[in-house]
């Protein structure tokens, strides 16, 4: 029996030949991730256990991004122990304020993930890195600690799901609406500790974002991890930001996956995902009148620049409604820099859904610059990368009985504030529109 994409990278890094699904391996590491709330209980498991180097200094990440900047003396407790260690250990990759962004939207954009690569993060969407062809996964701190140490990590091998896409998208569908379409459909266990395979001939309508955000949400709905298939569109991502060699890994035509779902694209509706779980799915045209108290738009899932162009697109010349806080967040420092300074369109990425005008640079520059002056102009306040809001750390908590329209990830209950309050998960362009409305709609609707 063939392989998998995943099985087939574990494999590699196993230095077997073949292995199937349930067997329990030993793989090398290329990447070992943490954050500012995981990475000081992986530091004091490290020094418990005897450690005292990590495994590659180039092969370690720490990114403070969830608590920074710091919103307590406890949070910056746990950043100073961060960056002691960093320091110590001479980690190349360490990235503090100023430098740092939210981590799943910071790796990729520095080349620190590539296909065929196995990663651990002490955070559950490290899986977002299989939108390059990679395996990636979260772990718990103490897994992290051991990955720092030894550069090596267990694994039970999963059995896989595939999702063949094809068709192309509608208007306002984007990779959030994919995947909250797919959670929906087959819930948030569906995947349990499952490989989420993406395929077919609809991957060239999703552009890297989409896919960052696919496959970042695959833990969303229990899987191990979410990888897509190696195209020109990845290629093309990867060339201003990979310099290191790589292997691509297809999978063989007989490898063996436990259900197979065909999806047209062409057929779906923009979505959101009600409380309090991800897969509470309705199309836009399910939802009803549901008035919204707060927007928020970033994330590890939707705060890249496409997103924030989708986003500005539909504020142009509008006006958030009255009593709607919105939040925006570029999701790294660049990200903020080319949304406020540069040409959107200068990195190598299929923006397969916009429709700026085919201009000469210089002017598409002037277009996209006053993109910032959109948001402002519309209400909006633009925050500092962080992963606050999100996780209902800081930057945009909830009180008890409001409503927010989030590109998040999740919508557990208390997740971005009072356990009374509601979140409400969409993409980019539905979250612009209904702040702009006072309640959940589609950008048609102005």
């Amino acid at each position: 029996m063939g392989m998998t994409m995943t099985q087939k990278i574990l494999a590699a890094h196993a230095g077997l030949d073949n292995v199937k699904a349930g067997q329990l391996i030993r793989a090398k590491l290329d990447m070992v991730l943490g954050n500012d709330v995981t990475t000081p209980v992986a530091i004091k498991e490290f020094k418990a256990a005897g450690f005292e180097k990590v495994f590659d200094k180039d092969k370690v990440s720490i990114v403070l991004d969830h608590f920074t900047p710091n919103k307590d003396i406890k949070s910056a407790e746990h950043c100073k122990m961060c960056r002691e260690f960093a320091v110590e250990r001479d980690v190349t990759n360490f990235y503090d304020v100023g430098e740092m962004g939210v981590e799943h939207a910071l790796l990729p954009e520095k080349g620190l993930v590539a296909p065929g690569e196995v990663i651990i993060g002490a955070d559950s969407h490290t899986c977002t890195y299989g939108a390059v062809g990679a395996f990636s996964t979260g772990v718990g701190s103490t897994d992290m600690a051991a990955g720092m140490a030894t550069g090596e990590a267990w694994f039970k091998v999963p059995a896989a799901l595939k999702f063949n896409l094809t068709g192309k998208p509608g208007k306002w569908i984007s990779g959030k609406d994919v995947i909250l379409h797919i959670i929906g459909m087959i819930g948030v266990d569906g995947a349990l500790y499952k490989s989420m395979e993406f395929t077919g001939d609809g991957l060239k309508y999703l552009s890297i974002d989409d896919r960052l955000t696919m496959a970042n949400m695959a833990i969303e709905a229990g899987g191990k991890n979410g990888i897509f298939e190696v195209d020109d569109i990845t290629e093309a991502y990867l060339k201003e930001r990979v310099s290191r060699e790589y292997t691509v890994y297809t999978a063989d035509e007989d490898a063996e996956y436990e259900k197979v779902y065909d999806i047209d694209l062409s057929e779906l509706k923009p979505t959101v995902a009600f409380p309090h779980l991800p897969e509470n799915t309705k199309t836009i045209d399910q939802v009803g009148e549901v008035k919204i108290d707060q927007c928020v738009i970033g994330s590890c899932t939707n705060g890249r620049l496409e997103d924030l162009e989708k986003a500005a697109e539909v504020f142009k010349g509008r006006h958030v409604a009255k009593n709607v806080r919105t939040i925006i967040i570029p999701a790294t420092q660049k990200i903020y820099r080319e949304a406020m300074n540069e040409g959107l369109f200068d990195i190598s990425v299929s923006y397969t859904h916009l429709t700026l005008p085919s201009t000469s640079r210089r002017q598409r520059q002037m277009c996209i610059r006053d993109r910032f002056d959109i948001f402002m102009d519309a209400g909006c306040v633009i925050s500092t990368p962080t992963c606050g809001p999100c996780l209902g750390g800081h930057m945009g908590i909830l009180a008890e009985g409001e409503r927010a329209i989030s590109t998040s990830n999740r919508n557990f209950v208390g997740r971005m504030g009072h356990p009374k309050s509601e979140v409400y998960l969409s993409s980019p362009v539905v979250a612009a529109a209904s702040a702009i409305k006072g309640y959940i709609c589609s950008p048609d609707e102005l």
